[in-house]
């Protein structure tokens, strides 16, 4: 017979089995010797201010040897080589869950993406963060895996009514994540384990008979009649389509652009824009943990969550990376926009994270009567942050405190960011309605975590890829473009997703949605 508790660990018995057996005696109000064996079924941490931090566990608890449950199952491998087709465009989480989606329900997925695999992709990070130069194809946004390939990992996600939040992780544990993200309460892969994860995904959709092609760019759409005829790559070959799901992500500026001048309704969709900010990850250890100069092992790298109104806008806290580096992620040349990602041991000396100011679309010129006019102040601010930064990718940058009192850095902390950083004054680069937000976003976040504004933490810009700037409609139900039959609008770029596991799930309820369309033909 088996039951279920939920017990509290200092870190320094979280390795101890004696030390869980005698927590889960009491919590179940039994002997020792009644608990013969247990499994973690949820594993958090409790570091709330004044309190000791510890490890929280729920467990399932045995009175006898555990049953041997059946082996994890395979995952089916169908030869769908001749099956009906279906189209993605876009191979990042959307598309890939999409195209593992379409395999088990018999049908081929036929992926496209502008970008290059992820062993060639690395040599194109290499030669932005080394040279300043940037592939427009090929980046932290595009290419197999897409965005969150190289930028983290995060598996978090409140959007559980989207999907089987469960299902999705195991996907990512069969092939080859580790199985500690089925349980911890904020699962994280790592960007150093990801691109092996992507890679086998890649060889399961060719093994059962799947297509993929890489370095081929999306450059047309042919609608007929309301209804998806055709779609162009490369510029000069159409193929054929009964279904296309369309999971460009959020930085796919060129594919907004295709489906405005195509005539393919799109709009305008708020987004949030602001800067990196960078502190010793000690020093944040100290504050979230209360402790000395360093943290228990058992501890991982200290996180942090800030959200406050200032002048009736959100700032906050955005992809928090403890342990983790900044990163230049630009998509093509003439802008610096910076992005955080975190290794799985989350053991780098730096903790960064966005922190933003929510926009409105009011904010955005003309946005009454062109749909991509929050796409058109993204790029702005990006453009700006290059020029102040000086080109090769340097961000400007300023200490937070000097941030704060609106003055120039006379000098700079260390950061992770390897193409560098420029001492300038942000405020002559973010607009003046976010920047003045922003201070005063640091200086209540400074009273909520005494500490945290310092001279020893750095700000620097521009962090303005939070979510897609446009949103692509699509009916509730079907899935589809109201006005265009057999176009599935997917992912963060279609404004539906907002991380790599948010996109997954709408990847694959896109899959199930293109085959009951089809079905239906």
């Amino acid at each position: 017979m088996s039951q279920t508790c939920t017990i509290n660990l200092p870190p320094e018995q979280l390795d101890q089995p004696e030390a869980i057996r005698q927590a889960a005696a009491q919590a179940l109000g039994c002997s020792p010797r009644e608990v013969v064996a247990w499994q973690i079924l949820r594993r958090s941490i409790d570091a709330r201010r004044r309190r000791r931090p510890h490890f929280v566990l729920r467990l399932e608890v045995w009175d006898s040897p555990r049953p041997e449950g059946p082996l994890a199952a395979e995952r089916d491998a169908p030869n769908v080589a001749s099956a009906p087709e279906v189209h993605i465009v876009g191979m990042g989480p959307g598309g890939l869950f999409a195209a593992l989606e379409l395999i088990q329900l018999g049908y081929k997925p036929v992926l496209i993406d502008r970008g290059k695999a992820v062993r060639p992709r690395r040599r194109d990070l290499a030669a932005i963060t080394r040279e300043g130069r940037v592939d427009p194809d090929s980046n932290y946004c595009f290419g197999e895996g897409g965005a969150g390939t190289f930028s983290d990992g995060k598996l978090y996600t409140r959007s559980t009514k989207r999907g089987d939040t469960r299902r999705a992780l195991e996907t990512l544990v069969q092939f080859g994540a580790t199985p500690d993200i089925l349980v911890d309460a904020h699962p994280h892969i790592g960007t150093n384990k990801l691109p092996k994860i992507i890679e086998q995904m890649r060889a399961y959709i060719l093994a059962c008979g799947g297509e993929i092609h890489f370095q081929t760019r999306l450059t047309g759409l042919r609608v007929e009649a309301g209804v998806l005829k055709a779609l162009q790559i490369r510029g000069d070959t159409w193929l054929p389509v009964q279904a296309l799901i369309l999971a460009t992500g959020h930085s796919a500026r060129d594919v907004f652009r295709l489906l405005y001048e195509t005539g393919i309704a799109i709009e305008a969709k708020p987004f949030a824009l602001g800067l990196r900010v960078e502190h010793p990850q000690a020093l944040i250890d100290q504050i979230q943990y209360h402790c000395g100069t360093e943290r228990h092992p058992n501890l991982p790298a200290a996180a942090y969550s800030l959200v406050r109104q200032v002048e009736e806008r959100g700032v906050y806290s955005f992809c928090m990376c403890p342990g983790g580096i900044i990163c230049p992620a630009a998509t093509a040349e003439g802008e610096v926009v910076v992005n955080g990602w975190s290794p799985s041991k989350r053991n780098s000396p730096y903790a960064n994270s966005g922190m933003v100011v929510e926009l409105q679309l009011s904010d955005f010129p003309g946005v009454e009567a062109n749909p991509l006019a929050a796409m058109d102040f993204q790029s702005r601010v990006e453009q700006q942050a290059f020029a102040a930064g000086g080109g090769r990718q340097v961000a400007p940058a300023q200490r937070l405190t000097d941030f704060v009192k609106g003055r120039l850095s006379t000098d700079l902390p260390g950061t992770s960011y390897l193409p560098g950083i420029r001492s300038v004054e942000l405020g002559e680069v973010l607009p003046d309605f976010i920047y003045r937000r922003m201070q005063q976003g640091f200086r209540q976040f400074g009273r909520m975590m005494k500490g945290y504004l310092t001279e020893e933490a750095v700000v620097l810009g521009v962090e303005s890829r939070t979510s897609s700037p446009v949103r692509i409609p699509r009916d509730r139900l079907s899935r589809q473009h109201p006005r265009v039959a057999g176009l599935f609008p997917c992912g963060e770029g279609a404004g539906y997703a907002g991380g790599i596991m948010s996109a997954a799930l709408d990847g694959e309820a896109c899959a199930r949605a293109a085959v009951a369309t089809l079905a239906k033909k």
